[in-house]
């Protein structure tokens, strides 16, 4: 994974994990969870798609 690219693939795993975490908030029964759950994964899909808009400006992808 060269260019810098890399970064898709940790944001990726990390909002893999945020939406497992999702789940087990739900089965746990946590309110407070899936909440921290759900505005994670808005935090993570926000800075991918800013990193892609960035690297599609500088030519990178």
């Amino acid at each position: 994974m060269g260019n810098g690219k890399w970064i898709f693939w940790v944001l990726a795993t990390i909002a893999a994990l945020l939406i497992v975490s999702v789940g087990f908030a739900i089965g746990a029964g946590s309110l407070l969870g899936v909440v921290v759950s759900i505005i994670g994964i808005i935090i993570v899909f926000g800075l991918g798609f800013t990193q892609k808009k960035k690297m599609r400006e500088r030519g990178l992808l």
